[in-house]
């Protein structure tokens, strides 16, 4: 009989959890970018749309999504989730003029859930498939660090819970999830790679640091 734990992901604090069983583990991976050199991203960063390069910024490295062109630029790392997943990252952008950015996070692959802060909005959106699934209120600052953690667990019931948070560095964390949304396992496969998204409207350069992933992968 399959040995079933109750095992939480510590590393985004918003208890978000997962059932797994001893055919699954979890799996870790932390990128501060510090330790790569400028330039083309390294292989643990894999470009999927749009210029993204090492840069410096506000005194240490990150990944740079650059100004032009306009895209929905994305870049995939960690490894392939299979079950339960949760990314985090600061992210800096900066408006020009009335024209502002809009940027985030995905988990499960290029179809799963992305959380993305819509600036123009003020809100953040839970996106599947092109359609925002659920929002709510969060007001953007210019040139400042935003915070983002998204998480999709799978509880005893089978079905999916995805959680979001957001809020601007120098800012306490929220104690719960500023967007919660449950989907039936049905609708879910559960597999593929988190990335970072941004789309610079504001012709401005979107820089993503300290980005952190988590996730459910099967047992070797």
């Amino acid at each position: 009989m399959i040995l079933r734990k109750l095992l939480l992901f510590s590393l985004v604090g918003i208890s978000f959890s997962a059932i797994a069983n001893e055919a699954s583990t979890l799996k870790s991976f932390t990128f501060d970018c510090e330790a790569w050199a400028e330039g083309e991203p390294p292989k643990e960063v894999f470009v999927v749309e749009g210029d993204i390069k090492i840069a410096s910024h506000d005194g240490s490295k990150a990944i740079k999504i650059e100004s032009i062109p306009i895209v929905d630029a994305t870049a995939q790392v960690g490894d392939s989730a299979a079950g339960a997943s949760v990314v985090q990252a600061r992210i800096f952008a900066s408006r020009k003029g009335r024209s502002v950015p809009r940027f985030g996070l995905s988990v499960h692959g290029m179809s799963g859930h992305r959380l993305l802060v819509n600036c123009a909005k003020k809100q953040i959106d839970l996106v599947k498939s092109e359609e925002v699934i659920a929002s709510a209120p969060f007001v953007w600052t210019t040139e400042t660090w935003t915070n983002l953690k998204l998480g999709v667990t799978k509880g005893p019931d089978g079905n999916w819970k995805i959680e979001g948070k957001a809020w601007a560095q120098g800012t306490e964390e929220p104690k719960e999830a500023l967007i919660t949304h449950e989907e039936p396992a049905a609708k879910i496969k559960g597999n593929g790679k988190a990335a970072i998204w941004g789309t610079p409207y504001s012709e401005t350069p979107i820089y993503f640091d300290d980005i952190k992933v988590e996730i459910e992968v099967k047992a070797e």
